[in-house]
């Protein structure tokens, strides 16, 4: 077998000792894989399909707090592909909105309600940037108080609602301290787990100790009765939200001087007021609840 390769390797050699052009080619096949005609297109759809997949846009998740619905707020946005879900413009959809890459404010009708709602976002722990709708007279009204990320008028293009939700950055979060928190005559100590209002040492049970430090920790932040819930109970507790109603009774009781510390924002839930003033938004909740409730 070794001999007849042989001889039919120098068949492939002409007299004067060159290669045939035909025997070139099998040389060539010999050492390299035939690239069919057909696979070169192939290869080149391939990368055609890639190179448009690294340039698709980025759709982002988007909240709109209108009362009158996408076209009303901003028309353009129906032209894009971002997903967009619409909201009710109240504390209480701000307070308990899913997560999103942004959150757009209808302030074309009523700027003064979108001011108050910028405002609630602000005091939910919240890294979702916000952007303003608005119309082109609702300009000078805006400032930097407002603390929102960004502004779009209503007439703005696709092109431009588009740039302006890629280009929003994310608000600030605020990050849990560790150690000693101060808030006022308020002092946690989260290695010892003790607590002291006014010089005076609080009695509280672990999980009063657990929703007091979460506040404090988080000062002014609006926290919906089932965000408590499930970060200071944990996802697998089975209990309603009135147990945090009895631990917030419970805790006003000890701290002594009711509303000045855990302030109640009407129809959105509880925050610890870094100032330490009143702060009655609403009375207390639950009255009298029954304590065997708030068994942790």
């Amino acid at each position: 077998m070794p001999r007849r390769v042989s001889e039919d390797r120098d068949a492939e050699y002409s007299d004067d000792g060159r290669q045939p052009d035909d025997a070139n080619a099998h040389s060539f096949a010999g050492h390299c894989p035939i690239v069919h005609a057909g696979a070169v297109p192939r290869v080149r759809r391939l990368a055609s399909e890639s190179d448009q997949t690294s340039r698709r846009p980025h759709l982002a998740d988007v909240l709109l707090f209108s009362a009158g619905g996408v076209e009303h707020a901003l028309p353009s946005l129906t032209l894009l592909a971002h997903r967009v879900r619409v909201l009710p413009p109240t504390a209480s959809a701000l307070a308990s909105a899913p997560q999103a890459d942004a959150n757009i404010i209808d302030g074309t009708s009523d700027l003064p309600s979108a001011k108050r709602l910028c405002g609630v976002l602000n005091t939910i722990e919240s890294s979702v940037p916000v952007l303003l709708a608005i119309t082109e007279g609702g300009l000078p009204a805006i400032s930097s108080d407002w603390g929102i990320g960004d502004v779009i008028l209503r007439t703005a293009g696709p092109a431009e609602v588009d740039a302006r939700i890629r280009l929003l950055r994310p608000q600030a979060a605020v990050e849990e301290p560790s150690g000693t928190i101060a808030i006022g005559p308020l002092t946690i100590d989260e290695h010892s787990y003790t607590a002291r209002y006014r010089g005076r040492t609080l009695d509280l049970t672990f999980k009063e100790f657990e929703l007091l430090r979460y506040l404090a920790s988080h000062p002014d932040h609006v926290f919906t009765r089932e965000r408590l819930l499930s970060e200071v109970w944990g996802y697998d507790y089975f209990g309603g939200t009135r147990t945090v109603d009895v631990h917030v009774r419970r805790l006003r009781a000890k701290l002594g001087d009711q509303e000045s510390v855990i302030g109640t924002v009407r129809n959105v839930g509880y925050r610890l007021l870094r100032g330490g003033e009143a702060s009655r938004d609403e009375p207390s909740a639950t009255g009298h609840a029954d304590d065997a409730t708030a068994k942790a």
